[in-house]
């Protein structure tokens, strides 16, 4: 009976954060549509003058190579520095104990939500460079990794935010951010660098 409630808890936590995220995009939409005139998910200003079909293109193969990038980074991160390994202690207790569909749930929606914001909204507002800034420092969170978690998270934004400002398109910078979380929150959940044999 506790381990029903137990996973109730958890689905309406989950929901309740993917329900944020969507009311995020919403907002974020709202006010690119008001204050840029224009579509979140389009660039006012691309850096390459790229026709739509080349620039969804390119933007989806940078974005794939990113999130590969990532991947890779993170595994070979927590494998050889303690920074990293305690980074991921400090992560694992929001991943542990989620299903593969709350993972592909909160990685696409938090996707969607993140991307609209600080990508389509603040990226054209601000630079590349402050709306990475202001996506890491959302990201802190407590403990003895806060800092190293906004400074991944600044870099990741930076990457994201170039993507977007050279093709103008939204897409590679949703996909890349998409499959990062799905892959890590799974690697989080699965993995755990205390236990690893040597």
């Amino acid at each position: 009976m506790a381990s029903r409630w137990a996973r109730t808890g958890r689905t309406d936590a989950t929901l309740r954060v993917a329900s944020g995220y969507l009311v995020l995009a919403a907002l974020a939409t709202a006010l690119a549509v008001g204050l840029q005139d224009g579509w979140p998910w389009i660039h006012p200003r691309p850096w390459l003058s790229l026709r739509p079909p080349a620039a969804l293109l390119v933007s989806a193969a940078l974005g794939l190579t990113l999130a590969a990038g990532v991947v890779v980074m993170t595994r070979v991160a927590v494998a050889r520095f303690v920074w990293a390994r305690r980074l991921h202690a400090d992560l694992r207790p929001v991943a542990r104990e989620l299903s593969l569909g709350q993972i592909l749930l909160l990685a696409g929606l938090s996707s969607f939500g993140e991307e609209l914001l600080f990508r389509g909204l603040l990226t054209p507002l601000l630079g590349v460079s402050l709306s990475a800034l202001v996506f890491g420092l959302v990201h802190q969170m407590r403990g003895p990794s806060r800092w190293v978690w906004v400074g991944w998270a600044v870099a990741v934004g930076a990457g994201l935010g170039a993507i977007f400002a050279a093709t103008g398109s939204l897409v590679g910078p949703l996909l890349s951010h998409a499959l990062v979380n799905a892959v890590n929150l799974s690697y989080l959940r699965d993995h755990d660098p205390e236990h690893v044999e040597a």
